[in-house]
């Protein structure tokens, strides 16, 4: 087969994840690879794309390699998939399929965002490989690459794809009454509203200004597609020792002066490509410059969508795991599905309460596995993440390693033996659910 390898690394040939692919080409000498490094380039394909889709049409495969950069692909793979739908790059009835490198962090999600976009384009979709970023150095990396090439080339011969999933659309609300009046803030807090003004739409434009008019704190509307973006994150970690990032446009500063130090952030877009779209994958991709830190912890977020949010299952997920990982609260999500006016209006009021009662949620899988998986990398590459080690040493997230909870396992290790011992444990009777229950019962007790 004609292989067509779109490189979605913005470190080019030198990207980790295009060696998986670079030693299954030297596995299947029958196959023809050939590659396209769409990140690297991308600034070139965007003036002119038309080497990128004569490339794209003379394949039979397209095969997306690529880094998982916060939750999906790198932004510069992003604009590469808005150029294909723009250019109508004929690629219906092609086979697609993905290899990506990561600590698995929500790696989950930017296989589904490849997916869901490929079905958009009528191709005939495989699921793909999720390395991690040591695998290929390891035998059984090697090995696991290698069936699952060879069990890609089977679907390919068998016709065995996977079939997109199809949702009830709803009819989009696009009028929204904007008050003419503004509520009077009533405190001194400041709220950050940040938009896109290259993907918007008045139905969008509209809810943001009802929001303001209903939320009795101040507001300030960013607009990320105005701010003069150098580039996308390159992935070059030289930010990772002294927080600076190697572009000079200012954005780090900008970030954390006038956007972070906030006390709440809306995010209002509109749904592109089943994600917030490429400029917020931008922003989103840029502050890497704060590492794995997350920095925003406690500030309660909102969200005021255009779009059928309720058909964009994985952007739904992408939405509660930043939100989980970043230990901030999800103060509401207004569509203009339904009742754009009346989810607006529920939006600032929660936003409201959340702002003066301090409120945050318990953690959930999406939060505790994705900290878990940033905790043990932090701790491994402590010696290059010195910054992101400070900030987990200082805030306590090494404390939950498991092997430093010695009283615990000494515990549970006794328990053990009794367990065993089916003398002692026909002596002990209830006594050892009651033990275990007892705790809790005195702090009902005592409540």
């Amino acid at each position: 087969m004609n292989i067509l390898v779109v490189n979605g690394s913005p470190s080019g040939k030198d990207s980790i994840t295009l060696q998986t692919v670079r030693y299954l080409e030297k596995k299947f000498p029958e196959q023809k690879f050939s590659y396209l490094d769409a990140a690297s380039r991308i600034h070139a394909l965007q003036k002119d794309f038309t080497p990128a889709r004569e490339a794209l049409e003379k394949a039979d495969m397209v095969l997306f390699s690529y880094p998982v950069y916060t939750f999906i692909a790198t932004s510069q793979l992003h604009t590469f998939i808005r150029l294909m739908k723009q250019t109508d790059a004929a690629v219906s009835g092609k086979v697609a399929s993905q290899v990506t490198t990561s600590k698995h962090f929500y790696d989950i999600t930017a296989h589904n965002y490849i997916r869901d976009n490929c079905f958009d384009m009528a191709m005939n979709f495989v699921p793909g490989l999720s390395a991690d970023m040591d695998d290929l150095l390891k035998e059984k990396g090697q090995k696991e690459a290698v069936e699952w090439f060879r069990h890609l080339l089977w679907c390919v011969e068998n016709k065995v794809f996977e079939k997109p999933v199809h949702h009830n659309a709803h009819k989009l609300i696009e009028t929204v009454n904007v008050p003419e009046s503004q509520v009077e803030p009533k405190n001194d807090k400041d709220i950050v509203i940040l938009v896109d003004s290259s993907n918007t739409n008045p139905t969008l434009e509209a809810m943001v200004r009802r929001f303001q008019a209903k939320l009795p704190i101040k507001t300030r509307v960013i607009d990320l597609g105005t701010f003069g973006f150098k580039g996308g994150c390159l992935g070059c970690f030289r930010c990772a020792a002294t927080g600076k990032c190697i572009y000079k446009d200012g954005f780090d500063d900008f970030l954390r002066n006038n956007i972070q130090k906030t006390d709440s952030i809306v995010m209002a877009f509109n749904i592109q490509d089943h994600s917030m779209g490429v400029r917020f994958k931008l922003y989103d991709d840029r502050q890497f410059c704060n590492g794995h830190r997350t920095v925003t912890t406690g500030m309660p977020m909102g969200y005021i969508i255009t779009g059928d949010l309720d058909a964009e299952e994985n952007l739904r997920m992408i939405i509660e795991g930043r939100g989980q990982v970043g230990g901030n609260y999800i103060a509401g999500i207004a569509t203009n599905q339904t009742d754009p006016d009346g989810e607006i209006d529920k939006l600032a009021l929660n936003l409201e309460y959340a702002l003066d009662n301090g409120l945050q949620r318990t953690s959930n899988f999406l939060g505790i596995g994705g900290m878990k998986i940033f905790r043990d990398l932090i701790y491994l590459m402590q010696g290059m993440m010195k910054a992101d080690h400070k900030y987990y040493k200082a805030h306590g997230l090494y404390d939950d390693f498991p092997q430093k909870q010695r009283s615990t396992i000494f515990k549970m290790k006794l328990v053990g033996l009794l367990m065993n011992n089916p003398k002692l444990m026909a002596k002990a009777g209830d006594k050892v659910t009651e033990g275990m229950v007892g705790p809790y019962r005195k702090v009902v007790d005592n409540a």
